[in-house]
């Protein structure tokens, strides 16, 4: 049997996505497919290296070692041609962390930070729970692909006076992998208004052929003195509670802000488990990879097919990277309400409503295909019935 086949119970493991039914309102016999962790177990030679650890026994203050950085640095010279330096990497237990620092390194209350919805929607939490105005570009969808705006984009930086903009790279929800040109043009922009770049690329290392990740940073040294790039083991490995990130800022003026307004959280030494697994996923963890990678390629040209052949009346935004999936139900032409009816109500599935990312998300949910085969085989049949129900009713 492949290893990511296996079912594996996580109820009752202080799992948000399983154990929390209640609190979200939610029934309990409801398929959860809306976190954004992956139902597989991590690498084996990162849980090798956790037992390690547990076996142990003391879990004291600890920081890295040189072998760390010389890991996470081979790790991204080998995969992304990109070149790090140790003194440019701060470590945080997270990517939402991280941004929450810089917005507050970078800007004061009532600035303006843009962001392009529909977009993973802790971005627009993190820039109003600090008192900062969100400025929305929204991206454009033509032919089931989503493009920037460049002219909104620009004109919305210069007359909303625009002091910072988070780019999702590659873009959650809607699996966009940027090319050149567009990371290009937009760094153009943002150089030319004085505009400080987060580049989220927490899931980098998901990307599907024939489409290539870039570094937006390694594209111009130019952007790299302007940007903050976001890095995490936890998306790859499905490490997210072990919460270890990895954030590289060149520009040294921008690192000591940054790190500045760290140390006003009193957050210092980050979690022993979290650089053990971390610097194993990035050692051994390669081949899991591919094998994982090989499998999500199955589960999304399983669900391609099923939805096209059975539910034609719903649509997927072909995902150039990212193991999920923005789905497009507009054609049912179902009310807010009435999709979640269909959805959680006839389905029994959890998935993330798209009005989640922003006004553009309306009419569209986000699925996570980082489970088993027969996990969302059963999802597609439980959503096939519910439309053809559906259809029978308006009949």
């Amino acid at each position: 049997m492949n290893q990511f086949d296996e079912i594996i119970d996580r109820t009752n493991t202080n799992s948000t996505k399983y154990d929390f039914k209640e609190k979200y309102k939610k029934s309990a016999e409801v398929l959860p497919l809306w976190l954004a962790d992956m139902d597989f177990r991590t690498a084996p030679g990162i849980l090798e290296r956790l037992s390690e650890s547990v076996s142990h026994g003391i879990f004291g203050y600890s920081e890295s070692k040189e072998d760390y950085f010389e890991v996470l640095s081979k790790w991204y010279l080998t995969h992304f041609n990109w070149q790090v330096e140790k003194e440019w990497l701060i470590k945080t237990p997270g990517v939402i962390f991280a941004i929450v620092a810089v917005i507050r390194a970078l800007t004061k209350e009532g600035d303006r930070v843009l962001i392009q919805e529909p977009v993973y929607y802790p971005f627009k939490k993190a820039i109003l729970n600090n008192n900062r105005e969100v400025v929305i570009s929204n991206l454009t969808i033509s032919d089931g692909r989503y493009y920037m705006d460049f002219e909104d984009f620009e004109r919305k930086i210069v007359e909303e006076k625009v002091k910072l903009f988070i780019l999702c790279s590659p873009h959650n929800p809607v699996g966009r992998v940027w090319t050149r040109q567009e990371l290009e043009k937009i760094g153009e922009i943002c150089i030319k208004n004085k505009v400080y770049i987060i580049s989220d690329e927490i899931h980098s290392d998901f990307v599907y052929a024939p489409f290539r990740h870039l570094v937006f940073a390694s594209l111009n040294p130019d952007f790299a003195k302007i940007t903050i790039t976001c890095t995490s083991p936890s998306k790859t490995f499905n490490l997210a509670g072990l919460q270890i990130s990895n954030i590289f800022i060149s520009n040294n003026e921008i690192r000591n802000e940054v790190q500045k307004a760290i140390d006003q959280t009193g957050y210092g030494n980050v979690n022993i488990l979290g650089l053990k697994a971390g610097q194993a996923a990035y050692e051994t963890g390669g081949e899991w990879l591919i094998q994982l990678k090989q499998y999500l390629t199955g589960n999304l040209n399983y669900l391609r097919s099923y939805v096209s052949q059975n539910i034609p009346q719903i649509s997927i935004v072909e995902p150039e990277g990212t193991y999920l999936v923005w789905m497009d139900f507009r054609n049912l032409l179902l009310s807010e309400k009435e999709l979640e009816k269909l959805i959680v109500g006839e389905a029994g599935l959890w998935l993330d409503r798209g009005l989640m990312f922003g006004e553009a998300g309306r009419g569209f949910e986000r699925i996570n295909i980082a489970c088993p085969r027969t996990v969302l085989e059963t999802a597609l049949k439980n959503l096939d019935k519910a439309v053809k129900a559906l259809k029978k009713v308006s009949q």
